[in-house]
């Protein structure tokens, strides 16, 4: 098996099974700690660079849409003379925002597949979005290319995505506590499939670029978010490494793990809330002129 079909198999396996289940499950906690960067990209959707508002009627693809809280974020502003496709390979997330989606009565559909391969319609979209869903293909340029065919000349694309580990203190703050009593956490690699590949700027450039998008904007989001206390610790024990492979030890190494964990978030409780900046990209661009 070669390295690419590892990396999507991998990533299938794992977005069809613990990860997914926790995100389901914790929804409601989630789009909480997500909010702001919902807000951001709904605003960023709302014009174009020349600044004309992204008009009733549009056709929009959300890419890696999860459990459709952006998707329906959208899908609000688009109207009923619009729609907006979600696209994931997560069933059970694309479960839940099915379920969302009817009981809103939204104009959205959503489909289950890998959207670096998957055979869209040509120049059907008038955007492309993505909240933190476009860093774990395993050919960013194929991607971006496959994205770029299904959109229109001149379609709008905007994503959020991480910045680096190091401008994320919390988003590591669980692993490197957890490290010495869980030996076996997943590493993270730069420039790998994950939450942080595309924290190098001038790389995600240069996908963009050879993938046929262009007027490419790059601009850091620096976002304050929160989360209460009282959910803490099953925040920290669901999601990430550590919520990857917390369930495989056993109660006494679990117990020392929660423990020294929690505590290693204390620099950022307050009260009954746990706050934290969260550092992204803004990342806008065009499809190029056929």
């Amino acid at each position: 098996m070669d390295a690419a079909r590892r990396t999507h198999d991998d990533q299938a396996a794992r977005w069809n099974g613990p990860a997914a289940n926790a995100w389901v499950e914790a929804q409601t906690l989630v789009d909480g700690v997500l909010k702001p960067f919902e807000d951001l990209l709904v605003e960023a959707m709302s014009a174009d660079h020349d600044g004309h508002v992204l008009g009733a009627g549009g056709r929009v693809l959300d890419v890696g849409c999860g459990t459709g809280t952006t998707t329906l974020a959208v899908a609000r502003r688009l109207g009923v003379a619009g729609h907006i496709v979600g696209v994931d390979i997560s069933e059970p997330m694309l479960t839940a925002a099915r379920a969302r989606a009817e009981q809103a009565d939204a104009p959205a559909s959503f489909i289950e597949a890998d959207a670096q391969e998957y055979a869209f319609e040509p120049a059907t979209f008038d955007a492309v979005m993505s909240r933190f869903g476009v860093m774990f293909f395993n050919d960013s340029v194929r991607a971006f290319a496959n994205l770029r065919r299904a959109a229109k000349d001149g379609a709008v694309l905007r994503f959020i995505a991480w910045r680096g580990p190091a401008e994320n203190p919390f988003m590591t703050t669980a692993e490197r506590a957890a490290a010495p009593l869980v030996p076996d956490l997943p590493a993270r690699r730069p420039d790998e499939p994950g939450q942080f590949a595309f924290a190098d700027a001038d790389r995600v450039r240069r996908i963009l670029a050879e993938a046929g998008w262009t007027g490419i904007d790059i601009q850091p989001k620096d976002v304050p978010c929160t989360l209460p206390e009282s959910e803490l610790i099953r925040y920290f024990t669901r999601f990430g490494p550590l919520g990857l492979t917390l369930g495989k030890t056993d109660e006494k190494t679990r117990a020392q793990v929660v423990e020294t964990v929690r505590a290693a978030f204390d620099p950022f409780v307050q009260g009954t809330e746990v706050r934290f900046t969260a550092a992204s990209w803004m990342v806008g661009a065009r499809a190029s002129s056929a």
